[in-house]
């Protein structure tokens, strides 16, 4: 008797169309936001901006500029985050929206003594390198 009525209570239930797996319309937390993300090799101080020295795919050096005033205008394409003094290693995520680069992103470490940083002589110059850029120039 017990089985009858929970085949019934089973029947009734799929029955009535209630379903408890029904699709309703998808909702999707897809972004059009993705990333790339690099440890930084090398961060060069220069007057102008940042070098910053990455290993591409091919475990080769490449260098990259980015300009100062990324960093420092209200709507700026870049953030700055200095990190602590913990074991989490220097690197650049580059964000780009719908195919466009959107803005990057230097972990750097604070202490100007970390393995990581380096200044340019004065006498070298790289000016052209940081005008007009509109994004970062990436090489896999």
């Amino acid at each position: 008797m017990k089985k009858i009525i929970l085949l019934l209570a089973v029947f009734l239930i799929l029955g009535s169309g209630v379903s408890l797996f029904a699709q309703g319309p998808r909702i999707t937390n897809e972004s059009n936001f993705y990333y790339f993300n690099f440890p930084i090799e090398r961060v060069l101080a220069y007057r102008s901006g940042y070098v910053i020295l990455y290993r591409n795919g091919s475990n080769d050096i490449v260098r990259t500029h980015i300009p100062l005033e990324w960093f420092i205008d209200t709507a700026g394409r870049g953030d700055l985050i200095f990190l602590g003094s913990g074991k989490e290693w220097p690197s650049m995520t580059v964000y780009y929206n719908e195919g466009e680069f959107s803005h990057v992103r230097l972990r750097l470490r604070r202490e100007k003594s970390h393995e990581t940083w380096g200044v340019i002589p004065l006498h070298v110059d790289l000016s052209e390198f940081f005008t007009d850029v509109e994004e970062v120039y990436l090489r896999f």
